[in-house]
């Protein structure tokens, strides 16, 4: 993981520490209830998570774009699957009235395949990092066993940077992705009942990638799933 990255994922698990031990000392030592001041109040709609999260891509294939008049010059790109982090915060007005923003990075390779191939030294794939920044709507279902549900779908974009060892020298790319989710969380119960796990489900559609290259291009559609696993404090 690049350093800036690393260090938004650490401050965000840190945050998320930091928080669990602010909140849990000042229960601790409440003797009364004390009334909430307006920042407060505001506050208590945010929540931070940060999960981990598996990523697994589907393959896509078609007739390349460096000669479309060849119709056997097919190519297939297979994704790796990975494991990645992703940070989310969240603002939630009312149950169904809720939005959230999301950031995750990934590192995994294109692996490319040419019917029929064309050189001996043909491009076989390319390791790329991913960074995903997307804003969506978020809405919490009536609980079930305490536990709490929620949906939600949204859009943004990703943005593919190959890597200076193994990116093949490809220049980087951005994609628009639109992206729904689903899943549950509960709150800790007692001192730390500002607290809680979250176990979900993602899905990203995108075009997938050709790095403004004609012969990685063959204009389809890929999805990404993610199934994620974390915790969240609520303010």
């Amino acid at each position: 993981m690049p350093n800036p990255l690393r260090r938004t994922f650490s401050v965000a698990t840190s945050l998320l520490l930091l928080s669990f031990f602010s909140l849990t000392a000042a229960q601790a030592v409440a003797q009364e209830t004390v009334p909430l001041t307006p920042f407060q109040r505001a506050m208590e709609h945010f929540d931070l998570g940060v999960s981990v999260t598996g990523v697994v891509s589907s393959d896509v294939s078609g007739i390349e774009q460096r000669d479309v008049s060849t119709t056997h010059n097919y190519l297939a790109i297979s994704p790796s699957s990975t494991v990645s982090e992703l940070i989310t915060l969240r603002y939630t007005r009312k149950p169904y009235l809720g939005f959230e923003y999301n950031f995750a990075n990934a590192r995994f390779t294109q692996n490319y395949t040419f019917t029929p191939a064309i050189k001996s030294n043909q491009l076989e794939g390319a390791q790329t990092s991913v960074h995903e920044i997307t804003f969506g709507y978020v809405a919490h279902l009536r609980k079930i066993y305490g536990v709490q549900p929620y949906l939600g779908a949204g859009g943004g974009t990703l943005h593919f940077t190959p890597t200076p060892n193994g990116g093949e020298g490809l220049p980087f790319q951005y994609r628009a992705i639109y992206y729904y989710n689903f899943g549950a969380e509960q709150n800790f119960t007692g001192l730390a009942d500002h607290f809680g796990v979250r176990l979900g489900f993602r899905q990203l559609i995108y075009l997938a990638p050709d790095f403004g290259t004609d012969y990685l291009r063959i204009t389809r559609r890929t999805r990404t799933s993610e199934p994620t696993f974390g915790f969240f404090a609520r303010f």
